[in-house]
């Protein structure tokens, strides 16, 4: 192909982005460790780990490894009515990481049709109880679950990126966001719009989703483990299932394996994607309990979902090779390392009178403006600190691969990169 960057400038849509008026797309030659490499050689610290998926970072060795030794095997085969092994395994690692509370796993293509799923398995739980009536769902402001349509109906309707589709989407009930970060910080009125909605409406609720402790592309808003707690005590209390979306959040990134543990609690339903497979390829799981699962299939029904790869064996090995290699790493400690470096490196930003709030968590550090950042601008500007940045909206963030935690060379390229384009997007 001669000129393939043209035919990609004038005929692939990228995400979130115009194809008439493009913005900058820059050709990437490689990966390697934290970084990424530029077709001219430019090696940039990945701040965003490919949208929060490459949590080990690239070329890793383990995860290679199980790729090249599943493609011996066999690339797919379809899970209707045939099985194989790296199904198994995985489905294994998930039930222990999960303290074998979940009976159930359910692998679909992508964290949006994992959302997808787990609606489904509630709508379907109600159904079959003889309660078809419960068919909303209630959840808070700011969230984001997913660009398919039933995840999209979770999203904010009025601040979230697909307002454009109110009066097509179903329309759910959507609460208040707690304001409280900590449960030190924790006032009644952070749950109460939550709970006037819950039992005015629980007759016709059947889930409650949202994500715990950090809603992601929302806004990368923070909220209290005890806001989590409250959310499952009130669903108790009101008959509805609780569905909580760690597609973001789970495997280390808020510090505990999955962020729910910080609240001690459970979800009925449990949604897992990006970090699942290290990055390396698409792969979602929906994990319900055995009460889930006989409400499901009370009747004789069975659950109404079936993706033509799905438990895709390539992407199974590699999931289970990642969950494996996470196990046996001190991701522990380089979580708490990046939050440190996060609350230490950035705090000097929050002085700036454009910027409105500066907070870490976990291996997540954001600088929140006052005004949209200028994306382009400010992405250029923490390229030439050898930084890769990818702000949204009045943010400036980063969600590293881990092992960043361990180079302090990288890590001081990443926080220069985020300082450039905090700067940059203030000046005049």
């Amino acid at each position: 192909m001669t000129d393939w960057k043209e035919l990609d400038r004038r005929h692939i849509w990228h995400p979130y982005a115009p194809l008439l008026n493009p913005m900058p797309a820059y050709p990437v030659a490689g990966a390697e460790g934290v970084e990424i490499i530029l077709e001219d050689g430019k090696r940039l610290v990945d701040g965003m780990a490919s949208w929060w998926c490459a949590i080990h970072g690239y070329r890793v060795p383990e995860l290679d490894a199980a790729i090249r030794d599943q493609l011996g095997r066999m690339a797919h085969v379809m899970f209707g009515g045939l099985t194989h092994e790296p199904a198994a395994r995985l489905a294994a690692h998930l039930l222990r990481l999960t303290d074998g509370f979940y009976r159930a796993v359910f692998f679909a293509d992508s964290g949006s049709v994992a959302v997808e799923v787990a609606i489904k398995m509630a709508l379907q739980y109600w159904f079959a109880q003889g309660r078809p009536e419960k068919k909303r769902l209630l959840t808070i402001r700011h969230g984001y679950h997913g660009d398919t349509f039933a995840a999209m109906s979770v999203c904010d309707p009025v601040q979230g990126m697909h307002h454009m589709f109110r009066g097509v989407l179903p329309e759910q009930l959507f609460a208040e966001a707690p304001r409280a970060r900590t449960d030190t910080e924790w006032q009644d009125e952070d749950i109460a719009s939550f709970r006037r909605l819950l039992q005015a409406h629980a007759h016709e609720i059947a889930a409650v989703i949202f994500e715990p402790l950090v809603q992601g592309a929302g806004g990368m808003r923070f909220h209290a483990p005890r806001f989590v707690r409250e959310a499952r005590r009130l669903c108790d209390e009101y008959e509805v299932l609780l569905i909580l979306d760690e597609i973001a959040t789970g495997f280390g990134r808020t510090g505990s394996m999955f962020a729910h543990e910080q609240a001690g609690v459970r979800p009925d339903i449990l949604c897992l994607g990006k970090a699942l497979t290290g990055g390396y390829m698409t792969l979602a799981a929906v994990l319900a309990t055995e009460k889930v699962v006989e409400g499901v299939e009370a009747g004789g029904h069975v659950l109404m979902h079936g993706p033509t790869f799905m438990a895709n064996p390539l992407a199974c090995s590699v999931a289970a090779a990642s969950i494996e290699l996470l196990v046996r790493s001190p991701w522990q400690a380089r979580v708490k390392k990046l939050e440190a470096a996060f609350s230490e490196g950035l705090a000097e930003l929050a002085k700036l009178s454009g910027v409105a709030d500066v907070r870490a968590r976990g291996a997540i550090g954001v600088v929140e403006l006052r005004h949209p950042v200028p994306v382009v601008k400010a992405q250029q500007a923490a390229m030439r600190e050898g930084a890769w940045l990818r702000p949204f909206g009045r943010l400036i963030y980063a969600m590293p691969p881990y092992p960043l935690a361990d180079d302090e060379a990288k890590l001081a390229r990443l926080l220069a990169g985020m300082h450039a384009a905090v700067r940059a997007s203030l000046e005049g």
